[in-house]
């Protein structure tokens, strides 16, 4: 699964497979803990991060969603995502 960000150690990782099951997610690590972010929502599926960095993952989603959208279309595919710059 590549990392495509990484931001106050927070570790965002994409699947890449062909057939992907959809929504579109992202996978936030942090400190043992992980959570499935829904790509078009920017809601967490399943998992739990601390409030801190769920807030964090969610506003970082939604300003890069379209490239979120764009690494998804890829990965569907079995292509390698781009990196998306980190929350600064």
């Amino acid at each position: 699964m590549p990392t495509i960000s990484m931001f106050y150690g927070i570790i965002i990782r994409m699947y890449c497979s062909p057939g992907e099951h959809n929504p579109p997610h992202i996978h936030a690590y942090y400190q043992g803990d992980v959570a499935i972010i829904d790509i078009n929502s920017c809601e967490i599926l399943e998992g739990k991060l601390s409030p801190r960095q769920v807030k964090l993952v969610l506003a970082w989603a939604e300003i890069h969603k379209d490239e979120l959208l764009a690494d998804w279309e890829l990965v569907s595919k079995g292509e390698l995502p781009f990196p998306v710059e980190p929350l600064k």
